[in-house]
């Protein structure tokens, strides 16, 4: 049975809308999935399948240590006692931390009911948690213990035995499922509590796509020692997959190395446009080769975007891609030969 109040990010369509017909030069740039080896490792993910046991940071940590990179974090911290998919952000992609939460989350979930109830009140209990809803983060988390709306887009019962709840439910980022669980306790005024959790979702990042850390150590070894980095490869993945469901904005060529240097994104370097781009919302910037160059807020919907000739289309805020990759067209305020 399934209680559904919205679409969550990865089942919304989007189309592209273009408002300049133009191609990217091949002389410079690179489609991120022919990206050498040595580039992947400065602003890569890994998609680690985290066993029950180590904290996030020790998983994280251990990752930086294998790869020798000098910063490393997480899409999503999972407690030490919860398995599944913990997007590793390496380098560069650690500025996409927020774009991974923003994606949403699924989990697979056991609750133990603390009585007897019946399939109507638990059914009943289930419908009234999907949707907005507001939490109050556990005492052991680690930010501000203040009221917080999230959203439940969808929770499916998979299976009833007795006092013991199997669920999926797929959240916003931020969600936290122990405190999910208490609640629909103390709403059907009997207890509950989370008996096991699994995280089968983080973003773009599933679990059948998920990586042992044993794999990404023999997958390192195999490199190192023949040069074959075909299973490295299927575990480095670059850093574009973290803003997948991110609402994009596509930008000339000519626009890039402004972008780079931190210039926020004037209408007429704008190529492309998703129709999910809206006012005030986050919005990444891409080359039309597809490489993710800043994440920025959109200062303008996608029709605006189609319709203007001038204004600012993108406040950048955190810039991806380095410097020199595509050429500087403006110096000094004049346009360079």
């Amino acid at each position: 049975m399934i209680f559904e109040a919205a679409r969550p990010p990865w089942e919304i369509e989007r189309e592209i809308l273009v408002r300049v017909d133009s191609e990217s030069d091949p002389s410079y740039g690179c489609p991120p999935y022919k990206r050498p080896i040595e580039e992947l490792l400065k602003a890569c993910i890994i998609n680690v399948d985290k066993p029950r046991g180590p904290t996030s940071h020790e998983v994280a940590f251990t990752v930086k240590e294998l790869l020798a990179a000098k910063q490393a974090g997480h899409g999503g911290t999972l407690d030490p006692a919860v398995s599944g998919v913990l997007p590793i952000l390496i380098e560069e992609a650690t500025k996409c931390a927020g774009a991974v939460m923003g994606g949403g989350k699924e989990y697979v979930c056991l609750m133990r009911l603390h009585e007897d109830i019946s399939d109507e009140d638990l059914e009943r209990a289930l419908r009234f948690f999907t949707g907005e809803i507001y939490q109050v983060p556990p005492v052991r988390s680690s930010v501000s213990r203040r009221i917080r709306t999230r959203i439940i887009y969808r929770v499916e019962l998979i299976e009833r035995i007795g006092r013991n709840v199997l669920m999926k439910v797929a959240c916003s980022g931020g969600t936290y499922i122990r405190r999910l669980c208490r609640d629909i306790g103390l709403y059907l005024r009997c207890g509950a509590h989370m008996q096991e959790l699994r995280r089968t979702r983080a973003g773009p990042f599933v679990e059948e796509k998920a990586h042992m850390l044993l794999d990404l150590y023999w997958a390192l070894k195999e490199y190192k020692e023949s040069g074959d980095e075909a299973r490295l490869r299927e575990i480095l993945r670059p850093v574009e997959e973290a803003v997948e469901y991110m609402p994009k904005v596509f930008i000339l060529d000519t626009a890039v190395d402004a972008i780079c240097h931190g210039a926020n994104l004037a209408v007429v370097g704008v190529a492309k446009v998703e129709n999910i781009v809206r006012r005030d919302a986050p919005a990444a910037i891409m080359t039309l080769k597809g490489e993710l160059v800043a994440i920025g807020r959109s200062l303008m919907d996608a029709e605006e975007m189609l319709e203007r000739d001038h204004g600012i289309a993108v406040d950048t805020e955190r810039v991806i891609m380095r410097r020199g990759i595509y050429p500087s067209i403006w110096k000094g305020g004049r346009r360079s030969s």
